[in-house]
């Protein structure tokens, strides 16, 4: 598999300085760097929004070291995706949009960050995904081997077609052997929203409801890892080490399940009840979700 070298050139390196009165600064850090991938002859980027959450500066890096700086156009909580905008003449050829459905497994494929470094890889899987972050995607795409600067990264087909963005690194247990593989957001999630980013910031849906909670999977249940200072579940008193066992009188299964359940309590604002387990006793919390959107600091559009 070949790359041509006009599709490298349109991977850009990424880096954002974050407020340190910014919500997500004690998560995510205030300085953040990965890559990103221009989409339209206008300069138009697109990346993994966790990089570009909250930011206040955002400098882009070509493959020939310009440096030329741009803005938040748009993050959308639901598929992770994030757009900046060049100001400038970034003056970088377009990638095209390929089709990350019509992808399959074993397919050859070649992920690229904004350095130039690129990892000749495969489709591995194409399953659900469900982030400890109150995140999840129907069918998110996993490849191997991984490349070591995911965030961002453009993952290309054999045709040099954008087809995923890079989001994370995990592990996947294969013939008994641990593999690093990379969870890659599908393009094809960008497609009915890249207009309303566009245009209004955020795709003109309803927010989901957001709890605040960072969760794992439990056989009983889904623990609680830790909460969002101020937000829901810290405002309603959750804690480390519950276990959610069930909302509303509807039993949780699985994180996925979780969030399924937990999404149905539209709109954002809405109340539920949630039996947890604490210390091995059980009880019944009131939550209030709110719109993950009101925590944050709005981009300063130029």
């Amino acid at each position: 598999m070949t790359m041509s070298t006009t599709a490298r050139h349109s991977i850009v390196a990424v880096r954002a300085q974050v407020p340190e009165t910014a919500y997500t600064a004690s998560t995510l850090g205030t300085l953040r760097e990965g890559s990103g991938a221009v989409i339209n002859d206008e300069g138009l980027v697109v990346t993994i929004g966790y990089l570009i959450t909250e930011a206040e500066e955002v400098w882009l890096t070509t493959h020939d070291e310009r440096v030329l700086p741009a803005h938040v156009v748009g993050y959308d909580q639901e598929t992770g995706f994030g757009l900046v905008q060049a100001l400038g003449d970034l003056d970088l050829p377009a990638l095209r949009l390929g089709s990350s459905g019509g992808a399959r497994v074993r397919d050859v494929t070649r992920m690229v960050d904004g350095e130039g470094e690129e990892v000749v890889n495969e489709i591995v899987a194409k399953q659900e995904f469900a982030g400890y972050w109150e995140y999840m995607l129907d069918e998110a795409m996993f490849t191997a081997p991984y490349h070591p600067c995911w965030g961002g990264a453009a993952l290309l087909d054999s045709n040099d077609s954008l087809i995923g963005i890079g989001s994370l690194r995990l592990q996947m247990l294969h013939a008994g052997d641990t593999t690093d593989i990379n969870m890659i957001v599908p393009i094809d999630l960008l497609k009915p929203i890249l207009d309303d980013m566009v245009t209004k910031g955020r795709p003109q849906r309803e927010a989901r409801p957001w709890l605040g909670v960072f969760s794992a999977e439990r056989n009983n249940g889904v623990v609680v890892m830790n909460v969002s200072d101020g937000g829901p579940a810290d405002t309603a008193g959750l804690k480390q080490g519950d276990i959610i066992s069930e909302l509303d009188g509807e039993e949780i299964e699985s994180l996925g399940d979780f969030y399924r359940k937990l999404w149905a309590k539209a709109p954002a604002g809405s109340e539920f009840s949630m039996r947890i387990l604490r210390s091995g006793r059980e009880s019944w919390v009131r939550v209030k979700t709110a719109d993950r959107n009101d925590f944050l600091v709005k981009p300063q559009l130029q």
